[in-house]
């Protein structure tokens, strides 16, 4: 087979990437093995807790559209989810003229308690048979079904023991295999797990938890009689747009010595839980927030999605659903930087702070459907420049980046502070 090169948690919406295109880098898989392997370089994180189904074309192979959901905890669930998947990818890939010839299909699910990976194996596979008979239902076959669970991966299709052992085969180390290193070299990355991208943007925990929520109470209350005090929204969205670019700056000149996890905490710290809290609210505004989307490339997209992120953590207790404007705008500057992954797992997630958020609905669709982020960047350039005919603007864009010079402070780890992680 060839890939031509993903996301729901049981509350998020199942989506489907596009079929891709000749352009794209051509690796060829030959066993049961190499498909396990190629997992995570298709979707461009390491699912778990995943059913990921991948559209097949033509006498080659060819990998087209795929899809991916969270699995079901209830076994009741498991023939309409079947049905509802099978359905969603193979009429979508119909819809851009393209029905598939066949379909592979990943369960991806770690053990629980006592439990271990050939346990998982043959708990899921009625639900794997029931994906098959769904599929099959729509005249579209599954050509291989494989579990990955506990570093191994089981075939539900192939009988032949010397390829698919009872016990299970071993997958290759991270970064180990031939499909690693043909990947590395055709350019396809893995940004980590899907567990790690979402704990990136998940709500703070535990005691800085609670002072960021207490924030977010003033922050509101001192906002309302303001407006009611004849405080315009124009004031209001200016003073916002105005934070947002002090703050933006505050993280240029501040870099994190570390990624991921590490460099969140430098950045959490960097951010006043007041600041956070006024920026929160003012984003609730959807002018404002058309004016945030505008720092979606260039240098001023790196302190952006810094932002974003941290904003998105703030968002915690009753202000959950103030989230879905953070996790949006994060999203956003995602793709549009070429980060298709976590593009969609941060606008999955805005969905599910709010499935009404119009705007992460849009951005949704579109990054599913594959379309060129390039329009809407266009367009966003137009209005700035009409809005702001004449007027330089102050951003992370116009400034040199500075040393860090004193450490931050710091405000307390959002993994140890009273999280109990």
């Amino acid at each position: 087979m060839t890939n031509n090169s993903e996301s729901r948690r049981p509350s998020d919406r199942p989506f489907i990437s596009p079929a891709g295109t000749t352009d794209e880098p051509q690796i060829t898989l030959r066993s049961p093995a190499e498909l396990a392997d190629a997992l995570p370089y298709m979707l461009g994180f390491h699912p778990s807790d995943s059913l990921v189904m991948v559209a097949v074309h033509g006498e080659g192979g060819r990998f087209g559209g795929r899809l991916r959901v969270g699995i079901p905890t209830a076994p009741a669930e498991w023939e309409d989810t079947a049905r509802q998947v099978a359905d969603c990818l193979i009429r979508g890939s119909e819809r851009r003229g393209v029905k598939p010839d066949g379909i592979v299909v990943y369960l991806c699910q770690e053990p629980r308690g006592e439990e271990s990976g050939r346990g998982v194996m043959t708990r899921l596979r009625p639900f794997a048979q029931r994906i098959r008979l769904a599929c099959g239902a729509l005249d579209v076959p599954v050509l291989e079904a494989l579990c990955l669970s506990a570093g191994r991966f089981w075939s539900y299709v192939c009988p032949d023991e010397r390829c698919c052992p009872a016990e299970g085969s071993p997958l290759a180390p991270v970064g180990t295999s031939v499909m690693a290193a043909a990947a590395t070299f055709a350019g396809l990355q893995i940004r980590g797990s899907l567990e790690e991208i979402e704990g990136r943007l998940a709500p703070l925990r535990g005691a800085v938890a609670e002072e960021a929520e207490r924030a977010l109470d003033r922050a509101a209350a001192a906002l309302m009689p303001r407006i009611l005090h004849g405080a315009t929204r124009e004031e209001v969205g200016t003073e916002t747009i105005t934070l947002a670019q002090a703050l933006m700056r505050r993280m240029t000149l501040a870099p994190p010595v570390e990624s991921g996890v590490q460099g969140d905490d430098w950045d959490d710290a960097l951010l006043g839980h007041d600041e956070a809290a006024s920026l929160i609210l003012g984003l609730q505004d959807r002018e404002v927030r058309d004016v945030a989307a505008e720092w979606m490339e260039g240098e001023e997209a790196a302190p952006a999605l810094r932002l974003w992120r941290a904003l998105a953590r703030r968002c915690v207790g009753a202000y959950g659903e103030h989230a879905a404007a953070p996790l949006t705008l994060a999203g956003w500057v995602s793709w549009s930087t070429g980060d298709e992954p976590t593009a969609r797992i941060a606008l999955g997630l805005a969905l599910r702070a709010d499935a009404e958020y119009r705007f992460a609905q849009l951005l949704h669709h579109a990054c599913n459907e594959g379309i060129d982020p390039e329009g809407l960047r266009q367009c966003l350039r137009e209005e700035r420049r009409r809005r702001e005919p004449r007027r330089s603007r102050p951003s992370a864009a116009t400034r040199p980046p500075g040393r860090r010079g004193r450490t931050a402070p710091r405000r307390g780890s959002r993994r140890t502070a009273g999280s109990g992680q």
